[in-house]
């Protein structure tokens, strides 16, 4: 069984007199491990899709199961604790606190868990070490280069251990050199955690990252192809 299901996934929003439909009777399948890349022009409903697997969205119609949980009929409290748990959502511009240092970024999503203090400095400090930036955990997001912001931003999506990690445009505020490396950040979560990543890019060199790619025209699935 796919860890995430899509079945006639449709969004519709009501912009004054007129109704836009930027996703439309999707189906879709991704099993858990896989790294999806999902490519199209703008308004072709690629970062509706990834908010609708986040729970930040609703599908207006069609049924969304994640890991055996019908995501579209939950309560929206039931919702908000589902995404705290099982959810990872790489921003971006990184969407950072500024007035938090980097370990008080990373260490936010955590004081929704019923875990012990000692527990949450772990996983902390497990996560900026594996984002390789332990040595700024005291530096505010002011003080850090747009490619250390990202890594803080991944560390916090990262440190739950999610279900599924998100990310839109991980790459596109940063360099080459500094979105590669991210890149190659992301691929080693999938190879030694069996993480699952769905990324929303322009770039077409960071499609060569994932193991599958997903055009989307228009809200409709136009072409996969599968590595």
């Amino acid at each position: 069984m796919s860890l995430i299901e899509c079945k006639q996934l449709t969004k519709h929003y009501i912009r004054g007199a007129e109704q836009i439909t930027p996703l439309q009777q999707l189906d879709l399948s991704i099993d858990r491990g896989r790294f999806v890349a999902l490519m199209g022009p703008s308004g072709s409903g690629k970062t509706t899709l990834l908010n609708l697997l986040a729970g930040i969205d609703r599908p207006s119609e069609g049924e969304l199961i994640i890991d055996g949980n019908q995501i579209h009929t939950l309560s929206r409290g039931k919702l908000a604790q589902w995404r705290s748990m099982h959810i990872g959502y790489i921003f971006q511009l990184y969407n950072l606190i500024p007035v938090l240092t980097a370990y008080e970024n990373v260490e936010l999503p955590l004081l929704l868990h019923p875990i012990s203090r000692k527990e949450r400095h772990s996983r902390v400090a497990s996560a900026l070490e594996m984002v390789g930036i332990s040595d700024r955990h005291e530096h505010y997001p002011r003080q850090l280069s747009g490619g250390q912001e990202q890594r803080v931003a991944i560390a916090r999506a990262i440190v739950t251990k999610p279900t599924i990690l998100l990310a839109d445009e991980p790459t596109g505020d940063l360099d080459r050199e500094t979105g590669t490396a991210i890149m190659e950040l992301l691929k080693q979560f999938q190879t030694e955690q069996n993480q699952t990543i769905v990324m929303v890019t322009h770039d077409p060199q960071t499609t060569d990252w994932a193991d599958t790619l997903l055009h989307l025209e228009k809200g409709k699935l136009a072409e996969a192809v599968t590595s």
